[in-house]
């Protein structure tokens, strides 16, 4: 029975009695580990108090943008030059419509969780719901570090670039701030060499390393000085958003030649790329292994679809799909080029294609030498993934050809300060899983040892993962 007819009640998502017990006695009052976001560090390090829900909640929020272009609105209360309550008013009209997708359930955890709002978001209750929210969020209660802290969040984990200076995770570090707040690296602009842009990236990395680069070597040089810069600076992670993983043949000779080619302005052909893609990885690779660091991998998307928005409105605005690519053989030689040298550090491989989930859950068992627990993982659903049906699908897989125990468990992969309980929605989703086996006696009705696991997949293999 809903408590007080609510949407988002306690028992919300929780069909059995075995999953209430294990979500409300083992899974909820874990801290979170939100080791891959793509949050501001510079708006948490200022502890910026937003105007309203509008700046904080739907700008920069591609996944709201889509669904509201899907239903026909005007780019002006999107990303145009509406007023903020106007913007917010589109969106009210758009969550009616919104049911079926995460976007439905996310919404009213979010206002729920944060701001007490149990009522569904709707034209008619639009006004004081902005009103209301807009008027807690202009306090310091309800500033960057504080809604950070409302959710228990431990550790997270920002991405930056490697020409980033890092000034506002030193800043963070000096604070008073409980929160862990550390950074991952993330050279994707490094490997495209293809790009129009490629020699104005490496001129601005010539500056953040103080190398000049005319050469290959050059560039190794100055990635592995912004390697140990930013190591020196508490990060212990690394993450590539790629199409599939690069693994061509290539030899010395020729990388150093491409890199020349490019840097003295003459294009490159797509075999010379990936040739150069693939020894420059291999080389980054090698180096998280000698510092100790996660590497991850975000393979499968298909980026920048519409030509005509994205020179309109540029990248991460809502012109992204799900890619087919081939995932398996160039992945299991990379992997194995490293291992063959004793040079593979922990990894996590995100698959984006739903069609490559027992692809990803088997091939991490083939490098998972008992070195370490769980040193491969195939990450939780991301993006398109990020919702109940691929949650479901991703532990069903990883549970039937791997083992689900050892799963370092959830993550935002989110640009917003209130997207946090996403990690609530995951638990939620993993106790009624495990809770509904119980009711059928597929699993012992030992809550102890199962909650245990909830427990670990939560929380405790992750911080052990990280050696946090």
């Amino acid at each position: 029975m809903k408590e007080n007819n609510k949407f988002i009640h306690d028992n919300f998502l929780l069909k059995s009695t075995y999953a209430e017990e294990l979500y409300h006695d083992f899974a909820k009052k874990m801290p979170i580990i939100d080791y891959h976001n793509h949050l501001s560090p510079q708006q948490l390090a200022e502890d910026k108090i937003f105007d309203n829900i509008t700046e904080l909640w739907i700008n920069g929020d591609h996944y709201k943008w889509r669904a509201m272009r899907t239903l026909g609105i005007d780019e002006k209360y999107i990303t145009g030059n509406a007023t903020d309550a106007e913007k917010f008013q589109k969106w009210a009209y758009t969550v009616p419509y919104t049911m079926r997708n995460p976007l439905y359930h996310w919404t009213h955890m979010e206002l729920s969780r944060y701001f007490g709002s149990d009522d569904l978001l709707s034209p008619s209750n639009a006004d004081t719901v902005y009103n209301e929210t807009s008027e807690k969020l202009n306090t310091t209660g309800y500033s960057c570090q504080n809604l950070i802290s409302k959710m228990n969040v431990e550790v997270l984990c920002t991405t930056e670039d490697p020409t980033d200076t890092l000034v506002h995770h030193q800043r963070l570090s000096k604070g008073d701030f409980k929160t862990k707040v550390s950074t991952a690296f993330r050279p994707d602009k490094v490997l495209q060499i293809s790009n129009g842009t490629y020699n104005t990236y490496i001129d601005e990395l010539e500056q953040a390393s103080d190398v000049s680069i005319v050469s290959y070597d050059d560039l190794c040089q100055a990635l592995k000085k912004r390697i140990v810069f930013f190591h020196e600076n508490g990060c212990r992670l690394c993450d590539h958003g790629l199409s599939f993983v690069p693994a061509e043949d290539f030899t010395e000779r020729e990388v150093k030649s491409i890199f020349e080619k490019k840097r003295n302005g003459r294009k490159i052909n797509a075999l010379e790329a990936s040739k150069f893609q693939s020894a420059l990885l291999l080389f980054l690779a090698e180096n998280y292994h000698e510092q100790g660091w996660v590497q991850q991998f975000h393979l499968g998307a298909l980026r920048n679809n519409n030509s005509r928005m994205y020179s309109l409105l540029g990248p991460d605005t809502g012109w992204d799909s799900i890619g087919d690519y081939p995932q398996g053989q160039s992945l299991s030689k990379f992997l194995n080029t490293l291992d063959s040298n004793d040079k593979l550090t922990k990894t996590i491989i995100y698959n984006l294609n739903p069609a490559d989930n027992e692809l990803m859950a088997t091939m991490i068992g083939n490098f998972n030498d008992g070195s370490v627990k769980g040193k491969v993982q195939w990450g939780s659903g991301w993006w398109f993934l990020d919702q109940k049906e691929g949650m479901v699908n991703q532990l069903n897989v990883l549970s039937n050809m791997g083992l689900l125990s050892c799963f370092i468990g959830m993550l935002t992969d989110s640009r917003s300060f209130l997207s946090f309980p996403r990690h609530e929605y995951f638990r939620r989703i993993l106790c009624n899983l495990l809770g509904e086996d119980i009711k059928k006696g597929e699993l012992p009705n030992d809550m102890a040892w199962i909650g245990k696991l909830v427990q670990d997949i939560c929380y405790t293999n992750a911080k052990g993962y990280f050696d946090l």
